[in-house]
């Protein structure tokens, strides 16, 4: 499903169930008549959207985590990962997220302690490249805290489903009680292992057996893993939490002789980073036209706004979620054009060479440039 034609829909909450003392797990009920929409890959990601009337606090998200701001004043979105493995090819009748709390993260916080069953919330069709379609292989994945939720899915689907499959979960945690998804990994365990190895690192508490606490940083991590498992053998690494790690776990494999196409990457929080300078070659008009679901338009871009602000204030249909530069929902094609992208944690190499561009990140560099959200 492309980006451009990802929806809402109202979904009821079937379930919350309290993973750690900061974090639950929500079930959604899918309609059959929405089960095809709403079928996913293992590893991708669901946004979540509410109606609020005060400011939001900075707070996490799936698949990004620098605040969603109001489109049209109090409106609140977050991406959270499909943590619950693909059972069927029809479309699943039940999708399930993880939110852990965040501090002054006004939709965590909602979810944490006001959410009840019942509830409808508005849920958009599943998004996200951060995925494993079930093969013969052996894979690994580097995660930290919350991290593990998209990877839940991709090892409990790929394990389910490809009896030729090995998979190796690394994760880091500050402490035992802060650990979710502590029973469903430990169920793997039981049930694959010859297949399944597990490695857990506590940050902040000793652990009575297994390797001692300490973050999992790019020195640690290039000792630790050719000690674990053949590196250069592995058909794909999944990195995926905090920023630091993301990108100490790809500097450690990287020094590994490990190649950049074997390795895939989700980023779970980013600070809010400080707007950039227009540089000052920089265009004082410039105009966007917007391909989005068929329909095409142009509009004058303001001083300051991203392409994509441009286009909400016309479109309000527009695909976003994170506007950090994270979760990769607002996705385009530069048909014409140049932009300046102020960062992007989303799109792979070769995404951004073969054209595509983050258009909540993107200011023009030229005074017309043409997007596709369709492609």
């Amino acid at each position: 499903m492309t980006a451009g034609k990802s929806r809402f829909h109202g979904l009821r909450v079937s379930a919350v169930d309290r993973l750690t003392d900061d974090s639950v797990a929500l079930t959604f009920a899918v309609p059959p008549e929405l089960r095809a929409e709403y079928r996913y890959a293992p590893g991708q990601h669901l946004a979540i959207r509410r109606r609020a009337s005060g400011a939001e606090g900075a707070e996490g998200a799936a698949a990004g985590a620098t605040p969603a701001g109001a489109a049209g004043g109090g409106e609140i979105r977050r991406t959270y990962s499909v943590c619950s493995p693909v059972l069927g090819a029809d479309g699943p009748a039940e999708v399930r997220v993880g939110v852990r709390l965040v501090e002054g993260g006004e939709f965590s916080t909602y979810a944490n302690k006001e959410i009840a069953v019942g509830d409808l919330l508005d849920v958009m069709t599943p998004a996200g490249r951060f995925t494993l379609e079930p093969r013969p292989g052996h894979f690994a994945a580097i995660v930290g805290g919350s991290g593990i939720t998209p990877v839940l899915s991709i090892v409990s689907t790929l394990l389910a489903r490809q009896p030729e499959a090995r998979f190796c979960l690394i994760r880091s945690d500050r402490t035992a009680a802060s650990t979710m998804f502590l029973e469903e990994v430990a169920d793997l365990k039981d049930r694959y292992p010859q297949r399944f190895q597990l490695v857990t690192v506590l940050s902040r508490e000793e652990q009575q057996a297994g390797l001692p606490s300490g973050r999992l940083d790019e020195e640690r991590l290039s000792g630790l893993l050719p000690a674990l498992l053949p590196v250069g053998e592995i058909d794909g690494w999944f990195l995926c939490g905090p920023l630091g790690l993301v990108q100490g776990a790809e500097r450690a494999l990287r020094g590994l002789g490990v190649r950049r196409a074997r390795i895939h990457e989700e980023i779970f929080y980013v600070d809010a980073a400080p707007a950039a300078p227009a540089p000052a070659s920089a265009p004082t008009h410039s105009t966007v036209t917007a391909q989005l679901d068929g329909r095409s338009g142009s509009w004058p871009v303001r001083e300051g706004e991203s392409l994509l602000e441009t286009v909400l204030r016309n479109r309000p249909d527009a695909p976003y979620a994170c506007k950090g530069g994270v979760c990769g929902t607002c996705r385009a094609f530069l048909v014409d054009g140049e932009v300046r992208m102020d960062r992007n944690y989303a799109l792979e190499p070769e995404e951004t060479e073969a054209g595509y561009v983050l258009a909540c990140q993107s200011h023009p560099a030229t005074e017309r440039v043409e997007l596709d959200f369709d492609r």
